[in-house]
């Protein structure tokens, strides 16, 4: 009788059994000579967030005259001062300002953090004030979102589906991106309530208790639409494709915009998907819901993003001007 395999030996053929693939040389040294900014870039999991800060990195080397990436290293913080500078004389917004220094201050943290630069020549560069913590996206009113929620009229199925669109935007707070990767097996119970599964930026993920209203007219799309038993597929599906003919994909974050824009010229307003988003967390803190709970809520890193859409302070109902009389 053959002893058995070492142990060893029995790993070896598991192994091979798998049939590993390795790095060819190229390969391996190609990965290894990948410049530190090429991984800040990797690292930025939103896509938007990519695009904004690629194009004010791209604006700060022209302006510095920066040909190549490894020209950072020789950025110093006078050349940061002077395009500060002539951002504040082009009359951006201190917003503005402020996103691109971010900008240029988070690549810079990472090249130190990897050895790459000395030092962040960013870090001290005043930045413009916040001159207010009211957020620019405006807020409908609740006269004008219960008129919003009443445009689509018809027992049709893109009727349906646009009913049960708006009520999950105004009633949720989801961005667009959230509401067109919702499947239907993320509209899930949780102790015994109705919970939708949101998948929000940089993977998080938060589970919101389902509003009555908007579980019904979610059931009625459902039922007409006839893909309520395909757990895996998108919730919101176009409901015609003239180039195509294909239903079964989701309803992209560009067409959302556009339906939501249509529906928003009907009431004599331009706003886009953001603004009900904001309707939602401005009506929520009017009826004194919890800051915190709103924060959690929206999916937002930092509390100081939700007091942007904290306007109790501001409401004209409010002013000691509707409290003078003669």
């Amino acid at each position: 009788m053959s002893p058995a395999p070492s142990k060893p030996q029995t790993l070896v053929a598991a192994q091979s059994a798998v049939s590993i693939r390795t790095l060819t040389v190229p390969e391996f040294h190609q990965l290894a000579q990948v410049p530190p900014a090429t991984e800040w870039f990797a690292n930025l999991d939103n896509p938007n967030t990519r695009r904004a800060y690629r194009n004010d990195l791209e604006e700060f080397m022209t302006f510095v005259g920066i040909a190549s990436p490894e020209e950072l290293r020789l950025v110093a913080r006078e050349h940061v001062l002077a395009w500060r500078t002539d951002l504040e004389r082009r009359e951006l917004t201190g917003g503005t300002i402020r996103r691109k220094l971010a900008a240029l201050s988070s690549l810079f943290e990472y090249l130190s953090d990897a050895n790459a630069v000395t030092h962040n020549p960013v870090k001290g560069i005043r930045r413009p004030k916040v001159q207010s913590y009211e957020g620019k996206t405006p807020a409908l009113g609740a006269a004008q979102a219960r008129h919003l929620l009443r445009l689509p009229t018809g027992d049709d199925l893109k009727s349906r589906r646009d009913r049960a669109l708006l009520s999950l935007l105004l009633y949720h707070g989801l961005r667009r991106g959230e509401l067109s990767r919702l499947t239907v097996q993320d509209i899930h119970p949780r102790r015994g309530v109705p919970h939708l599964k949101v998948h929000g930026k940089g993977g998080k993920i938060r589970h919101i208790p389902l509003h009555p209203g908007t579980q019904k007219l979610l059931s009625d799309y459902l039922e007409v639409s006839g893909h309520a038993h395909e757990k895996s597929a998108a919730l919101f599906r176009p409901t015609r494709n003239n180039r195509t003919g294909a239903l079964d994909r989701t309803l992209s974050g560009d067409g959302i915009y556009k339906l939501i824009r249509g529906y928003a010229s009907k009431l004599g307003v331009a706003i886009g998907v953001h603004a009900l988003r904001a309707t939602a967390a401005t009506n929520a803190l009017e009826h004194e819901a919890d800051i915190a709970k709103v924060q959690e809520w929206l999916g937002h890193a930092n509390i100081a993003t939700t007091r942007l859409y904290d306007r109790r302070k501001s409401r004209p109902e409010d002013s000691p001007t509707f409290k003078v009389s003669y």
